[in-house]
């Protein structure tokens, strides 16, 4: 229920957002006709059609894509054509005398129940075609919808969450629409007004076509930084606890931005050893099959694995949460093997390159993962466990019994004593005491001690935000872009010839570049070599210049580094993080494939 209350608020706050400008003539244009004949089954229409093309691309794959580009167009026509009308009010009547007498002929009654039939209809059509044009600003909520909806596939609860998103957005301009009408009747009492705001409203609403048809909705609106709408959002993920699924006791960790990936709220404070742990009954362990692959063990079942204590941890090898984790869940499966613990990785994909079992098989070979891991392609077991996280542990008992879970980083003191509690409670003899301190190098080492003040930010446009080079981004064609001569923090821009797909960016010619203005102590960027597997050659610069010491684990002090497999690249490791910097990489040569920065 709360992510209901969360993704209504998320719509109420995309009044402030700048990308709801292009819309708002759409929506203004019939302030003076009557709210419940034309004000709502406009914003109806304009919540249906957004709510059920926005489920669809989350998981329906590229023709889905095309299907809505076309409805793109034909709206674009239809409220082109509206906008005429209002101008030139003779064409108007010739539109709507056959839907006049269309409604005449279907019902049998008057003219006048006729007319107010086919205004109701076309009001309705008007916010559909509204609805395939909205291009709402990428907050924290909506990112958090999507992302789950493309997760866990189309189901009844992804569309009600749109359709509450959609729904807040459509409250908010309700309550706009009936104040403007108050303003329109008011204004109609002069000579001439009505007629000079009907034409007004037909600029406003060619102005607010022409805008969608340039791609500025998505471009350079989505690039203006008011600040507000995100800050609340996630004041609102983070105060209400707006996450899908996961039980109250679970308040220590934070929603990383854009995504469900975990990072750990605040250091763990030390604490005294607790005699045992209260660990609630969290339900059976459900099937583990459905894995495409296993890796490092024959497939294992729950049935099987009676009598063990179990650790599943759900990872994806490009996550930064997940790297930082691992060398606690290696040092975890090696300390308590011969005391009846048994860690079971669960590799659920996020990009598709992820779903590869030839890459899984090196990630985990690369990153020194010797527990039996699932390749979880079809996320058959992340839907099982309903799991919703990157990365997630779920601790099973002897009995096959969930008695606890951990959702992302940190809170590590307290999964060692689980693990051990449940041993004992196993009955598996000696358990080995004090607790593990791995220390992780490169990616898996641990994040700073101050949160960052950049997020995971997406380079393909089904989720990018933030992007600053002019014009915006031109989706699934190669353009040529410039980078602007300044970014402010968080923005990022893209220079040379690239290709911007749903969930990437890939560079077409040699000498392509990408900045970033970021604050933190760590940035890592998921990025992978050309289609045919031919390494790509990159150099790094921070405010342009070699990052010399400040340089990452994949670079060397000049910045210099090669892209040879689909990965997290750790790209800059700062001594400090104590102000904005200017990151720049340039790839030698033509078909790197980035996808995604992550911090730390």
């Amino acid at each position: 229920m709360l992510i209901l209350i969360v993704a209504y608020l998320g719509g109420v706050l995309t009044i402030l957002s700048p990308c709801i400008l292009p819309v708002l003539p759409f929506v203004f244009a019939r302030a003076d006709r009557p709210f419940r004949s034309h004000g709502l089954p406009m914003l109806a229409g304009m919540a249906l059609a957004f709510s059920a093309i926005a489920t669809l691309a989350a998981v329906g794959g590229n023709w889905v894509v095309t299907l809505n580009q076309y409805g793109r167009y034909a709206a674009i026509a239809m409220l082109a054509l509206f906008g005429v009308t209002l101008l030139f009010p003779s064409v108007a009547d010739r539109l709507t005398r056959p839907l006049v007498s269309l409604g005449m002929r279907l019902s049998g009654q008057e003219q006048a129940q006729g007319q107010a039939k086919a205004s109701v209809f076309s009001a309705l059509m008007l916010g559909v075609g509204t609805g395939l044009l909205w291009a709402p600003c990428a907050g924290p909520i909506l990112g958090l919808i999507l992302t789950g909806a493309a997760l866990n596939g189309a189901s009844f609860g992804t569309s009600l969450l749109l359709l509450a998103y959609a729904a807040g957005a459509c409250t908010s301009l309700a309550a706009a629409l009936l104040f403007g009408g108050r303003v329109f009747s008011a204004m109609k009492g002069s000579l001439h007004a009505g007629e000079w705001l009907r034409r007004v409203a037909g600029v406003a609403v060619l102005a607010g076509v022409g805008a969608i048809a340039l791609g500025l909705d998505t471009g350079l609106l989505s690039r203006i930084s008011f600040g507000t709408t995100s800050a609340l959002e996630k004041a609102l993920v983070e105060k209400i606890d707006a996450k899908p699924s996961l039980p109250a006791s679970q308040a220590d960790a934070g929603v990383d931005r854009g995504g469900l990936m975990l990072t750990a709220a605040q250091p763990e404070a030390p604490a005294p050893r607790k005699p045992a742990l209260a660990l609630r009954d969290e339900g059976a362990i459900p099937p583990l099959a459905g894995a495409i692959e296993w890796i490092n063990s024959p497939p294992l079942t729950a049935e099987g694995l009676r009598g063990k204590v179990v650790l599943v941890d759900f990872w994806t090898y490009s996550c930064i949460n997940c790297l930082r984790t691992l060398p606690y869940i290696r040092a975890w499966a090696e300390k308590y093997k011969d005391a009846g613990l048994v860690v079971l990785g669960v590799h659920t994909p996020e990009f598709a390159f992820e779903k590869l079992p030839s890459n899984v098989r090196r990630a985990t070979k690369d990153l020194g993962v010797g527990f039996p891991v699932a390749v979880d392609s079809n996320y058959a077991i992340w839907r099982a466990f309903g799991n919703q996280y990157w990365p997630a542990l779920y601790f099973v008992d002897a009995q096959g019994r969930i008695r606890h879970h951990q959702f992302g980083e940190g809170m590590y003191e307290k999964s060692e004593q689980v693990i051990q509690q449940l041993l004992a409670e196993a009955g598996h003899g000696a358990v080995p005491g004090q607790l593990v301190a791995p220390v992780g190098q490169g990616t898996q080492a641990a994040a700073a001690e101050t949160l960052p003040e950049s997020g995971e930010t997406y380079l393909g446009y089904e989720r990018a935000n933030n992007f600053a080079s002019p014009g915006g981004i031109a989706s699934d064609r190669a353009r040529t872009y410039q980078a602007p001569a300044s970014l402010r923090l968080n923005q990022w821009a893209l220079d040379g010839e690239w290709t911007v797909d749903a969930e990437r960016a890939r560079l077409e010619r040699p000498d392509g570049r990408i900045a970033y203005r970021f604050h933190a102590r760590d940035l890592h960027l998921v990025i992978g070599p050309a289609a045919n597997g031919k390494p790509v050659r990159f150099r790094v610069r921070i405010d342009g210049k070699p990052p010399l010491a400040d340089h990452g684990d994949d670079t060397d002090a000049q910045g210099n580094g090669v892209v040879d497999a689909q990965r997290l690249y750790q790209l800059v490791r700062q001594k400090a993080d104590e102000k904005d910097r200017l990151f720049e990489i340039e790839f030698l040569d033509a078909g790197a494939q980035a996808f995604v920065f992550t911090f730390g």
